[in-house]
């Protein structure tokens, strides 16, 4: 895990009014004015604006070799797939049939993680995460060997009929969090996306290092991934509350804990966009 790196700010003092010169006419008094008045709104949009920029040192080496799990060489894929509305029912049966031996088959290095239906978030949709034990080649192994079985092209065949649109991308683990195992339910998931800014996976992973250990007290953190392939920049935070009113009350205890302000206060400025999905897991999921 790369340290933290450690933001060193110094002030400067204002210096002090020139001592006034000839008085000049109006018209360039005014101007003059102007001209301090726009340069000094200009230095206090320069200052403010540094508040939040956050600088990483230089780095000899991929955002995978440092934030990374080392222990274990698994690759994660997750899916989004849009479905006609009128074909949910449809494509959840469908998927209960065929993802569970795909997941069973002890030929296929990969393993269903969990797949679930959005409740709150973008409708009609389906979410399912996959681990490739094995990495890179253990996906092209699976990826191989599903194009000569004949049962998953004619899943997918039919699937391709009951979708508006798909896309997925490839994750890695974050070394610093819980390892997503299966789980007894009841629970709902809640899948929190960000687009952070280019540049600043770093220091994200940084500041998550040390805020991780204020979620765990009721075992809601299940995984937290950062993608290497599909939409760069893009990090994913998997939790699991038993209701709503319960991810509410686990939210609201973390302000509670002393440095769980401060962390959420650096890591802001990191984001570009972020996305909440509210997720109930189908009948199959490991994650229930």
């Amino acid at each position: 895990m790369a340290t933290r790196v450690l933001l060193r700010r110094s002030l400067g003092g204002a210096g002090g009014l020139g001592r006034a010169g000839p008085r000049l006419p109006a018209r360039g008094s005014l101007a003059l004015r102007g001209l301090a008045s726009s340069t000094n709104r200009a230095g206090e949009d320069s200052w403010l604006k540094s508040l939040f920029v956050r600088k990483v040192d230089p780095r000899k080496d991929a955002h995978s070799n440092l934030l990374a799990k080392r222990e274990t060489s698994s690759l994660y894929k997750i899916q989004f797939h849009n479905v006609k509305p009128e074909y949910l029912d449809a494509y959840n049966k469908l998927c209960q049939e065929v993802l569970p031996k795909i997941h069973e088959e002890k030929h296929y290095p990969c393993a269903l993680v969990g797949t679930w239906n959005t409740w709150y978030g973008e409708q009609d949709q389906a979410v399912h995460l996959w681990r490739y034990e094995g990495g890179y080649p253990a996906l092209t192994e699976v990826m191989n060997k599903l194009r000569q079985n004949k049962e998953f092209t004619e899943f997918r065949k039919e699937r391709g009929n009951m979708l508006l649109s798909r896309k997925n991308q490839l994750l890695l683990e974050f070394s610093f969090w819980n390892e997503p195992v299966p789980r007894e339910g009841p629970n709902i998931y809640e899948l929190r996306s960000y687009q952070l800014r280019p540049g600043t996976m770093i220091e994200w992973g940084n500041y998550w290092a040390r805020a991780i250990r204020f979620r765990q007290d009721n075992n809601e953190a299940v995984g937290g991934f950062f993608s290497q392939i599909g939409q760069l920049y893009m990090v994913h935070h998997l939790w699991a509350y038993k209701d709503l009113q319960s991810r509410e009350d686990t939210r609201n205890s973390a302000w509670n804990k002393h440095g769980w302000d401060e962390l959420v206060y650096y890591t802001v400025p990191l984001i570009q966009e972020m996305e909440s999905r509210i997720m109930i897991p189908l009948k199959i999921s490991p994650l229930q």
